[in-house]
């Protein structure tokens, strides 16, 4: 079983089935994960609120703009690959892309 804390936003859209892919960078936590494994999410902002769902597939780039080939920004709850590549850029800089690189963790409730 593998713990992910998401913002409140992000994680009603994962909990609702209308965002199927989780991003992240490919750090040694995230290289962990396997398809097949479970994931429990949790609300940031209420940790007490969780589900926990099954990992389908693993989209693996070197960034997350290199990602946007490979899936489709609404499957990560955005409207256009600039969005992702903007918003994400909030979260991992440039410099921790290139060091990990990406991924997308596509999941199924």
């Amino acid at each position: 079983m593998h713990y992910m804390k998401v913002q409140t936003k992000y994680y009603n859209l994962l909990k609702d089935g209308v965002k199927t892919i989780e991003l992240r960078l490919y750090d040694e936590k995230r290289q962990q994960i396997q398809v097949g494994d479970a994931i429990q999410f949790s609300d940031l902002s209420n940790p007490d609120d969780t589900f926990v769902t099954r990992v389908t597939a693993l989209h693996r780039a070197t960034d997350f703009t290199s990602l946007c080939a490979l899936i489709h920004p609404q499957q990560a709850g955005f409207n256009s690959p600039e969005d992702l590549v903007n918003t994400m850029q909030q979260f991992y800089s440039s410099e921790k892309q290139q060091q990990y690189g990406v991924v997308g963790i596509e999941i199924h409730n």
